[in-house]
């Protein structure tokens, strides 16, 4: 069985991720690392493939990673909402939606440059507050588990979603 994280940009995919694998001895993947590592910088994908190109490419890893078990996966915030990817991913494993909220997620994202979706707009917060309201009903729809991350700490999410993993929780 994997452990599928998914949420919106700036929650902390990553890092708790990282954080379950230490604990658990699981390999950690993130699926934004994989596509770059392949293809190049996902911000030059946007720009010069579009998105639908990248999804494409998400796609691409979902089904790759569907055949392995044991891992720990960091999806790119606009993996699960596309419908295959959701259900790759959640044949092989257990999906946890991490929840932040808005103002957490914008001190996160403001000073990263990098993210395409928010990237050159002008209006950052504008833009988050969007991706937010349209992806948390999708978000809440594909996860097995929700796991608030406002006001704790990463080993205390890591920990959380550890024990909902096993059904200690």
């Amino acid at each position: 069985m994997n452990i599928v994280l998914c949420g919106m940009m700036g929650v902390g995919k990553s890092t708790v991720g990282i954080k379950i694998a230490h604990l658990t001895g699981r390999k950690w993947v993130d699926t934004d690392v994989i596509i770059t590592s392949r293809h190049g910088r996902i911000s030059d994908i946007f720009e010069f493939y579009g998105e639908e190109h990248f999804r494409a490419l998400e796609t691409e890893v979902a089904r790759e990673l569907s055949k392995e078990d044991g891992l720990v996966i960091s999806t790119g915030g606009g993996m699960v909402l596309k419908p295959e990817n959701h259900e790759l991913l959640a044949g092989t494993g257990k999906i946890f939606f991490l929840r932040a909220t808005f103002e957490t997620l914008l001190t996160r994202v403001r000073a990263d440059e990098t993210r395409p979706l928010l990237k050159d707009t002008g209006r950052t917060a504008e833009r988050l507050k969007e991706l937010l309201s349209a992806r948390t009903p999708v978000y809440e729809h594909v996860a097995d588990y929700i796991v608030d991350t406002d006001g704790v700490t990463v080993e205390e999410v890591a920990q959380r979603i550890i024990a909902l993993a096993e059904g200690k929780e």
